[in-house]
């Protein structure tokens, strides 16, 4: 909060989805349905790759670590959401809202470059699957996942924290369900033009350079598995490559709608719709997406709920 004393706004008011009381109360319900769904779903995919030895592989080990990130990328945001149904007041505090501003945004950017890590690995696998034993060791893994979480956790840390220093003299009302950078920046009563534009111009680079590099990544696969004589080989890397494609698609087409060309959204209500695509359906979309088309995982799975059930039989 801005210590020169200018800033009197101490909480937000989140007006979330609108509505009569049955609208409320059926948006509740789904989206914890749809939350209980991700998490249950990470957390056995997850389990899966850990109690499967034949799943420590770097793919299934970056898959794991990719559902560990979807879990608090949900957890950040979505229990929010669903309080904020229930509460009279639907507030959240000044300090509670950048702090969701921020894990939001960093957790999201560790997505991107999570996704660049595994169209690396699948890269090396496919192409180069000679050398992908001695270059992909568990120790690079390591290093490149660590490195994902350190870019994604700094590269909002400063704009955000400059936001936070603006003055909020009020109104505090913010029509969106969780703390977004347009929202809250309309809000301020100084002028924010610099910080929006190297806040969007941070996202765009980002944004941008990650899905370039994944789609240059998955060309040159996409070459090499056309030129594989064999046709279950074809199919093997096809499925894949065409499960993270799908996850890739589903996230960059939302975000980039959103940060890279911001002005296209004119709409509040398709500016929440939009969020809560990217936010909540997305990541309760991922395990099913890579589950159903990969057979080893599956098949883990499969131990796993197995597994659950002996527990509670017992």
């Amino acid at each position: 909060m801005n210590k020169s004393g200018v800033s009197t706004v101490t909480q937000f008011i989140l007006l979330g989805f609108p509505g009569p009381w049955k609208i409320q109360i059926m948006l509740f319900s789904v989206i914890l349905l749809v939350y209980i769904l991700t998490v249950t779903g990470n957390v056995a995919i997850i389990c899966a790759v850990s109690w499967d030895h034949r799943l420590h592989t770097p793919m299934y080990i970056l898959l794991a670590n990719f559902s560990f990130l979807e879990i608090w990328y949900v957890t950040c945001t979505v229990p929010n959401v669903l309080a904020n149904f229930l509460s009279k007041t639907k507030t959240i505090s000044f300090f509670g809202c950048f702090t969701q501003f921020y894990f939001f945004f960093s957790l999201g950017t560790t997505e991107c470059f999570f996704l660049c890590v595994m169209a690396y690995d699948r890269y090396l696998a496919i192409c180069h699957p000679l050398h992908y034993p001695s270059i992909m060791t568990g120790q690079l893994c390591g290093i490149l996942v660590s490195v994902c979480w350190l870019i994604g956790f700094l590269g909002y840390s400063i704009p955000i924290f400059l936001m936070s220093q603006l003055p909020f003299c009020g109104p505090n009302v913010i029509d969106h369900f969780l703390c977004d950078v347009d929202p809250l920046m309309s809000l301020s009563c100084a002028p924010t033009h610099i910080i929006e534009h190297v806040f969007y111009s941070v996202s765009s680079l980002i944004i941008i350079l990650t899905i370039l590099y994944i789609l240059g990544s998955y060309t040159l696969v996409l070459r090499t598995v056309l030129q594989v004589s064999s046709s279950a080989g074809r199919q093997k890397a096809f499925s894949t490559c065409g499960s993270h494609l799908v996850v890739v698609s589903l996230f960059y087409g939302t975000i980039m709608v959103m940060y890279v060309s911001p002005t296209s959204v004119n709409s509040v209500a398709m500016h929440k719709i939009i969020t809560l695509i990217y936010s909540v359906v997305t990541p309760v979309l991922n395990p099913f997406i890579y589950s159903l088309r990969n057979k080893d995982m599956k098949y883990a799975l499969h131990h796993v709920f197995r597994g659950m059930q002996t527990i509670q039989s017992l």
